[in-house]
């Protein structure tokens, strides 16, 4: 079996970098392989400034901040998801700011009528991408514990979700905590014990919801955003600080483009790193997805052939005996489906 059966990570995940001009503007992703987007995370990174969370699934102009609890809003923002990229309206798109943008491929429309199909008990309805080990989920809450259909094939290590049309923290699963526990996206907090996804593990067919306004109250909408490992492509997982300057190395079996990690035992942010805005190591620009603030320095480390490697003692990143968890996309993987490594930064 081949190692991966990803050779150009492009296709389905680009961080993208654009100064805004104030008006309209067609942001076009790189590489040799065009990308249309279906999930796009915007944020500022020059000053202050909301996380944008935008899809294809909600539709042009909605979003959500990954920042704060708001229900959805509509504004002059995204206006249409592009072949090769997206289009900005004013709203988001100030004069001579920095931006950074996530952008992952989804693309396969998805529909389950759970009565009819057998699976879940919940309707769900979204955009899939099984080679990527990705979907977006829109589903409607009916008040009484259920399941839903998330379209992967295989078992998601990951699990976003935000209720549409209330106001109320947005609900993380992760492979790594234990069923009963959820993080928040939007907050400093640590890992808390909390039955919204019914304490029970996804499946490779559904995940399971209880009963909560975050997750499946009666009368709410609800979008959710599931990820699944993918050899030399994606990896959720987590390590252990050491609280060295010669930190922990994190296997992932690919160069990291992306990697997202959490400290899950304290009250500490949420931290972002990519390839784009540190194009060399150290590893040291970050944005945090639960806070509004400008770009900023903290040092994550080395970002290497086959993984990330922590080169401070920072509390955020590297307790000595703290857990973390992480979300990471490769760059390039470890060994492409020819049996060719990939080179170091």
């Amino acid at each position: 079996m081949a190692y991966t059966t990803i050779d150009n990570p492009e296709l389905y995940f680009q961080t993208k970098l654009h100064t805004g001009n104030g008006s309209t503007q067609s942001i076009t992703l790189d590489g040799s392989e065009n990308m249309s987007p279906d999930w796009v995370w915007l944020k500022v990174r020059s000053t202050h400034g909301d996380h944008g969370i935008f899809d294809t699934v909600r539709g042009t102009t909605k979003f959500i901040r990954s920042n704060k609890t708001n229900a959805e809003a509509t504004s002059d923002s995204i206006s249409s998801f592009d072949s090769n990229g997206f289009s900005l309206g004013a709203g988001w798109n100030d004069n001579s700011t920095t931006f950074a943008s996530w952008n992952w491929k989804a693309g396969t429309s998805f529909t389950n009528d759970a009565s009819a199909t057998g699976v879940g008990t919940i309707d769900s309805t979204g955009s899939i991408n099984t080679t990527a080990g990705f979907s977006i989920i829109s589903y409607s809450g009916t008040g009484t514990a259920g399941t839903i259909a998330h379209g992967l094939g295989s078992t998601p290590k990951m699990i976003i979700v935000k209720v549409r049309n209330f106001v109320t923290n947005w609900i993380v699963h992760h492979g790594s905590i234990a069923s009963t526990k959820v993080l928040h996206i939007d907050t400093t907090n640590a890992e808390t014990t909390n039955d919204a996804f019914n304490d029970t593990l996804p499946t490779s067919s559904v995940f399971s919801v209880k009963t909560a306004n975050g997750i499946n109250a009666s009368g709410k909408t609800y979008i959710a955003y599931c990820f699944a490992d993918v050899k030399g492509y994606s990896k959720f997982g987590k390590y252990t600080g050491n609280g060295n300057a010669d930190g922990t190395f994190v296997y992932t079996g690919f160069l990291p483009a992306f990697v997202l990690l959490k400290r899950t035992d304290s009250d500490n942010w949420w931290h972002i790193f990519d390839n784009k805005r540190d194009a060399f190591n150290l590893t040291d620009t970050v944005l945090y997805p639960n806070k509004n603030n400008a770009e900023s320095t903290i040092i994550l480390g080395d970002m290497l052939s086959n993984g990330f490697k922590l080169r401070q003692t920072d509390a955020d990143v590297n307790l000595s005996g703290s857990p973390y968890i992480y979300m990471a996309f490769a760059e390039s993987p470890f060994t492409n489906s020819n049996g060719v490594p990939n080179n170091a930064r």
